[in-house]
């Protein structure tokens, strides 16, 4: 093998540059020549793709976002689109591929390694919704940006008095909310993994006003419904006052958090190892703080699921 390729597909995530650098220089320190793919498998249909140099990843492992670029791509999901992904690849004299990115991404590094061409998948996602690992790149960073929110605005609620509901992202996955949630003192947490009855909330806050409690904070994954909804709920069946916040994209910017720069490197360096051991079809990940590898159309198989022991420690804690 003497040339591999790399791409960022799906949402940004903080951490991918990290693990971009990690490959490109990994690859370089082992001979291989390393190709940047602009733009995900949008830009692989069109080739837009170019050689990378150890100084083209310079200075970019504190940056937030992907240096190569992210796009969603519709055509890729259809075999002449990936057809046409292929003959770009063998036009460059690419051998193998190296793709940074969650579900959507990997299942079409599973079609191209079903079609012959060697590929290896590392998650970069901010949700941390992809089974077979314990985290993926990004999610550290995006959790520490909504416990900030978080943070800031009980600062508001506690001095008002006031109940304010905070969404946040995860429309399949609820691991920022629960995380955050249990992080930041929510009193309510609602994640479709474990979605309550708008009943459940109204008493845990009425609750709370018994014991004198004025102020709450409940965090909502965009999955289970929108703050705004909940809100209306609260009003309508509770009559309760509430003020909303959506993070929105903001949980996805800013500087990578150092664990997500260290994981990312690791996930990226054991990705060229694979190609290099001649494996493919892969997904690396880390569990148990040990960096591992799995099939993707094994990993595609399962379904995600949140930490039961963490849903029942966040609901013991907020009494």
């Amino acid at each position: 093998m003497k040339r591999i390729g790399v791409l960022t597909s799906g949402g940004d995530a903080p951490g991918m540059n990290a693990a971009i650098r990690s490959v490109v220089r990994k690859g370089i320190y082992h001979g291989l020549e390393v190709y940047g793919i602009f733009h995900g498998y949008s830009g692989l249909i069109s080739g837009n793709i170019k050689k990378l140099e150890v100084g083209s990843v310079g200075d970019i492992v504190q940056r937030g976002g992907t240096m190569l670029y992210s796009a969603r791509c519709e055509e890729f999901k259809t075999p002449e689109g990936r057809q046409k992904g292929i003959e770009q690849l063998n036009k460059f004299g690419i051998e193998a591929l190296v793709v940074i990115g969650g579900d959507g991404s990997f299942r079409g590094a599973e079609k191209l390694s079903e079609s012959g061409f060697p590929t290896i998948g590392v998650p970069g996602t901010i949700d941390n919704d992809i089974p077979g690992t314990d985290f993926t790149i990004g999610f550290d960073t995006a959790l520490n940006t909504v416990i900030d929110a978080i943070d800031k605005i009980r600062d508001t609620a506690t001095s008002h008095d006031r109940t304010f509901i905070i969404e946040v992202m995860g429309r399949d996955a609820g691991d920022i909310a629960l995380w955050s949630g249990l992080a930041g003192g929510a009193e309510s947490i609602l994640i479709p993994e474990n979605p309550k009855e708008i009943d459940q909330v109204i008493s845990r806050i009425e609750q709370g006003h018994a014991r004198g409690k004025k102020h709450s904070i409940i965090v909502v994954a965009e999955g289970v419904s929108s703050a705004g909804a909940i809100a209306e709920q609260l009003k309508k069946q509770g009559n309760i006052e509430t003020r909303v916040t959506v993070l929105g994209h903001i949980q996805r910017g800013g500087s990578p958090t150092a664990y997500d720069r260290v994981l990312a490197s690791r996930l990226g360096g054991k990705a060229v190892e694979l190609l290099l051991n001649g494996e493919a079809g892969k997904m690396v990940g880390i569990q148990n703080n040990r960096i591992v590898s799995h099939s993707i159309g094994d990993i595609l198989k399962e379904k995600h699921c949140c930490d039961d022991e963490l849903i029942t420690l966040a609901r013991e804690l907020s009494i």
